[in-house]
């Protein structure tokens, strides 16, 4: 068999993977199945499943969400955290707010997918990241960045932790 004959064969094999959920595979002798589904599906094993870590609590996810936006002058739910975030949208709106020098409060939505449900419902706002200021919701990244390029975006943030809102590098 040719190196290209092989070639197509495997990549008519691969191809085809992908359409189904449920894959077979030969390996050794030996029929291994593995699943495409994503988590929550019934298919995915208990140790990799996202975990609610309020069930249980009598907390709902309104309050938390509603005692994070009181407390914290900035609270974004990102993908993600701070240090490492999971998208780019998130990771823009962090560097925006990082060049005011203020106290950044976040929750890594990925981790809960009831907290993510419970957040869009609160800010009535589909997605993510969403960034509260002073205990209003301002918006996503793309509108940060306009209130930081038009000025708006020092303008509140100027009474948190004094004058650190001047954008670094001013």
């Amino acid at each position: 068999m040719t190196k290209r004959t092989l070639s197509n064969l495997v990549s008519r094999g691969i191809a085809h993977s992908f359409e189904s959920r449920v894959v077979s595979m030969q390996l050794f002798g030996q029929s291994l199945k593995y699943s495409t589904k994503i988590s929550g599906d019934s298919d995915t094993h208990e140790d990799f499943r996202s975990t609610n870590k309020l069930e249980g609590s009598g907390i709902s996810v309104q309050d938390v969400v509603q005692q994070d936006v009181k407390i914290n002058p900035v609270m974004i739910y990102m993908k993600g955290v701070p240090d490492a975030p999971r998208c780019g949208f998130s990771a823009l709106a962090i560097k925006v707010l990082q060049q005011y020098r203020v106290p950044i409060s976040s929750r890594n939505i990925l981790e809960d997918p009831v907290l993510k449900e419970g957040v869009k419902a609160f800010s009535n706002w589909p997605t993510f990241p969403q960034i509260f200021v002073k205990g209003e919701f301002i918006g996503g990244s793309d509108i940060v960045l306009s209130m930081h390029q038009n000025g708006q975006l020092k303008e509140l943030l100027s009474d948190i932790n004094g004058d650190n809102s001047k954008p670094s590098g001013e």
